[in-house]
């Protein structure tokens, strides 16, 4: 039995990672857990999982409130919540399904702590890829995506020679915006970004998907995560995402993991510690999948790719100042303050402005982070992007 800490438990990875553990009783039990905003579902998750030891809301002064409903679990709050959860959770695995530079912090707590993690959580690798190598090398820990891309990828160079692959190919849908110019882009509205034409997922994600920058991500993750340069790690445009990745190899054939667009089976993968354990919730047969369409992929279309590429060149500090700025424009631009193609813009800004230091501690990944924060809301504040 393994024992799940599931952080950010109200977001559509979180709900399916709940899903997974109410399919798969025998395998997995919830033993704590986070909530942001979305307290009404402390009841009913604590009810279907009676194995609750603690949970941790964002709003510190309703913790008074929930310590007298649910007297038997150990209630936290805010950013210190989530480490204090780890730090007194007896678990197996957390699943960190959260979302922004909030994620970074548990992800080092609990692989410091010698817990495996299972990551949604991009933020992590991308600020502080470095570091969380280095732990890794040094702990008997280990660190499962839960990315749908970066999950193809384990599959498909498992017992493989690194030395056989010539590129890893991250698929991408192109986002809601994928049939439209640069010109119309000044035009699109935050309810137009919002529908993507595969995924269900939340607001930031969403817009990081029209943005293309989740996979100006995903390259940093792939990079960290399988240990190639980034000169080897290729993006494709793929209309139906079906193919969730590929590698190609040195003789010239690909490996893909082809499946539906479904997360849970990535993050039952990962779940499972990197195996095929569960069984398919969502399964089609090959002749439901239709024809498969690819693109080549234009940087100067989508540039935040590129942005991403050169903060990964700079390294250190760089890509926190990279990640700060992205989420600080993506929700300028979903509270109307920006216009979409702004978002590009004032990433390049904070990337060409801001000094970074190449070899960070983590106390200097979070100064950078609060800095580039400061910074980009002025940019805005005086409509400077």
């Amino acid at each position: 039995m393994k024992r799940i800490l599931l952080l950010g438990a109200s977001g559509s990875i979180g709900q399916q990672t709940l899903d997974i553990i109410r399919r798969n009783p025998q395998d997995f039990e919830l033993v704590g857990f986070s909530v942001g905003s979305h307290t009404e579902q402390v009841a009913e998750i604590i009810l279907q999982n009676p194995h609750v030891q603690s949970f941790c809301i964002g709003n510190p002064e309703a913790v008074k409130q929930f310590k007298k409903l649910f007297p038997n679990q150990k209630v936290y709050s805010g950013d210190q919540g989530l480490l204090d959860l780890i730090e007194t959770t007896s678990c197996d695995l957390v699943v960190n399904a959260l979302v922004g530079f909030v994620g970074f912090a548990p992800t080092v707590r609990a692989l410091e702590k010698n817990i495996d993690v299972a990551l949604a959580n991009k933020e992590s690798l991308v600020v502080g890829g470095d570091l969380i190598r280095n732990i890794l090398f040094h702990n008997e820990v280990h660190l499962y995506p839960i990315d749908s891309e970066h999950v193809a990828l384990a599959k498909c160079l498992k017992n493989h020679d690194v030395q056989e692959v010539r590129r890893l190919v991250l698929t991408a849908s192109g986002g809601s915006f994928r049939n439209l110019s640069r010109e119309k882009l000044s035009e699109v509205t935050v309810e137009d970004a919002l529908r993507h034409p595969s995924w269900s997922m939340g607001k930031k994600i969403t817009i990081d998907s029209a943005t293309m920058m989740n996979k100006g991500f995903e390259i940093i993750e792939a990079h960290y995560l399988f240990g190639f340069p980034q000169e080897k790690i290729d993006v494709l445009l793929h209309d139906e995402s079906k193919i969730h990745s590929l590698v190609e190899f040195t003789d010239g054939s690909f490996l893909a993991d082809i499946g539906p667009a479904d997360m849970r089976i990535p993050i039952a993968y990962a779940l499972y510690g990197g195996s095929r354990h569960c069984e398919a919730i969502n399964r089609l047969n090959l002749s439901d999948f239709g024809d498969f369409h690819f693109h080549t992929f234009d940087p100067k279309r989508f540039p935040c790719v590129g942005y991403a590429r050169e903060a990964l060149t700079k390294g250190g500090t760089a890509l926190a100042i990279l990640n700060a700025a992205n989420e600080v424009a993506v929700q300028a631009f979903l509270q109307g303050d920006i216009s979409f193609l702004k978002i590009e813009s004032a990433i390049a800004k904070c990337l060409a402005e801001i000094p970074y230091l190449e070899h960070p501690t983590f106390s200097q990944i979070v100064e950078a982070d609060r800095y580039t924060r400061v910074y980009c809301q002025q940019l805005i504040k005086e409509n400077n992007v």
